[in-house]
């Protein structure tokens, strides 16, 4: 299993989550974030200046068996794509194991299977 979680601009939130349930994505967590990175730009919007790192992002967290990490993350980077900076990251990290409260059962057949 996997835990992908992706940092994007909060503007394509909505796209991305679209584009996820779409593809099958059944479940995932977000919140809004904010962080600090080394790429910082000054950028006029509608005559407004405003600073690369002050973007709101958003982090979506998703826990999947391994065939679906490549699927899942091509999803992230084709629809939050904006080509501009800030548009985010996205991190792969290994689950050892996963656990349903409510049965007790645990490993991967605690997650659902894709429809």
């Amino acid at each position: 299993m996997k835990k992908i979680e992706a940092i994007i601009r909060k503007t394509k939130f909505e796209e991305v989550k679209e584009a996820l349930l779409s593809s099958d994505i059944d479940w995932f967590e977000y919140h809004d974030v904010h962080g600090i990175g080394q790429s910082r730009q000054e950028r006029i919007y509608r005559g407004v200046q405003y600073s690369t790192d002050n973007i709101e992002r958003v982090k979506i967290s998703i826990v999947c068996r391994d065939m679906f990490v490549e699927p899942t993350v091509k999803v992230f980077l084709r629809v939050a794509h904006t080509g501009e900076v800030g548009d985010g990251r996205i991190f792969v990290s290994d689950i050892i194991d996963a656990y349903s409260i409510r049965t007790g059962e645990n490993g991967d057949t605690v997650l659902r299977d894709k429809k």
